[in-house]
């Protein structure tokens, strides 16, 4: 028995995590309920595997903060791993992630979510409690900007979970402890770095709050997750972090540049053997930014009940409206991971396709970009390009006597 054994049956067994601790059986997480398996752990077989996973270079800083924090590829799962000091020795908590590219269908959620990336600018927030999906949820919708639309794309993360393959959108990805020292130097970067679309793991300390709303401000589109488990205690979160002098201009910042809240839970359906998201969807409307800058977030819930035309949902009416759908997408264990990379070789990934742009005139009107040239006919001759050339149409009837 080793570490990547360990991972490969609870992937076997359809796990979500993955607990592992000295002296006691590991413990799996399936559809939402904890069972052990197995004999007890020796604890040398998890010291050997930490120190294997973390690294001789970062084992000092392990020792420093009795914890580590890391990504990985394991036996072809990609892997979130929280490795830690116990009063038995060294124990782990294994998340692990989807073997499938995220998608909006993919995941089963609601296709108006997509809408949302249609924003040039604003603060998206993805919220819920501790393994909800929200780090699935963002990373499904980088992917439909990622399939559909030309933007830089920056994400902060601790650690690395989904490795995105740039399609159309140019994507950087940027590691908190190996790639930059905190979330608050990388937003601060990132102002120089030309962003469209900035993804901020998770908002923790109140100076990350304050610059990922900057950011929001500032011609960006942010999209960033917080634990809480309604929309409302999201956003009264966010501005409970702040000291009472500045709490009125948090909330004047939330209520211009807020796009969207998602709160999500997931729900087992046993006749479809998966777990769905369910959400609720906030979106802010002038009555809803009015309480939301005074500060009377207890009135918010009222408009959201009432407010299913312009897009917002109540858990009850987002449960009714999954028990009305008859279509689901079901993974199974043939499903390929085209766009997906271990971290390891996304360091050395092939070079990507060239972007798609649209390039502006002098006068600034925007042209399409150019269609790309058809495929010789089956007969093998060669095409013939028409060009506007000297001679207008005389010199064209001679290129095609010519030829």
């Amino acid at each position: 028995m080793n570490f990547e054994s360990l991972i490969a049956a609870a992937t076997e067994q359809g796990a979500s995590d993955l607990h592992l601790e000295p002296s006691l059986p590991a413990a799996v997480r399936i559809r939402g309920s904890l069972r052990t398996t197995g004999q007890p752990l020796p604890g040398k077989l998890l010291l050997e595997a930490a120190q294997q996973i973390i690294g001789k270079d970062h084992w000092p800083q392990f020792l420093a903060r009795r914890s580590y924090d890391l990504s990985r590829t394991i036996h072809g799962v990609r892997c979130r791993i929280n490795i830690m000091q116990t009063a038995r020795g060294i124990g782990m908590a294994v998340r692990l992630l989807t073997p499938f590219q995220a998608t909006i269908e993919k995941l089963n959620l609601h296709p108006d979510l997509i809408k949302l990336i249609a924003h040039t600018n604003g603060l998206i927030l993805v919220c819920g409690p501790t393994g909800c999906g929200k780090s699935s949820t963002m990373a499904a919708l980088l992917q439909e900007i990622n399939l559909s639309e030309t933007r830089h794309v920056v994400t902060i993360e601790s650690p690395i979970e989904y490795v995105f393959k740039p399609r159309r959108a140019y994507i950087r990805q940027r590691e908190v402890g190996r790639d930059t020292p905190s979330f608050d130097q990388a937003l601060i970067d990132a102002m120089r770095e030309d962003p469209d679309v900035l993804m901020v793991g998770e908002m923790r300390e109140p100076e990350t709050m304050r610059l990922t709303l900057n950011a929001s401000e500032t011609g960006h589109l942010v999209l960033a997750t917080i634990h809480s488990s309604t929309v409302t205690e999201a956003l009264q979160r966010i501005v409970a972090a702040f000291p009472s002098e500045s709490q009125n201009g948090v909330c004047a910042q939330l209520a211009d540049c807020l796009v969207a809240v998602i709160c999500q839970r997931l729900h087992f359906r046993p006749d479809l053997k998966i777990q769905l998201p369910e959400c609720e969807i906030l979106i802010p409307t002038f009555p809803i930014k009015n309480f939301i800058r005074r500060g009377e977030f207890f009135k918010i819930m009222s408009s959201m009940e009432t407010g299913a035309d312009q897009g917002m949902w109540t858990f009850a009416r987002y449960r009714t409206w999954m028990e009305a759908r008859k279509s689901w997408y079901i993974p199974s264990a043939n499903d390929e991971e085209p766009d997906s990379e271990s971290e390891e070789a996304a360091q050395t990934a092939e070079k990507t396709p060239p972007l798609i742009t649209s390039q502006k005139s002098a006068a600034g009107e925007t042209k399409s970009p150019a269609p790309a040239a058809a495929p010789a006919p089956a007969s093998g001759k060669k095409p013939i390009d028409i060009e506007p050339v000297e001679g207008g149409l005389n010199a064209i009837i001679s290129k095609l006597g010519s030829e």
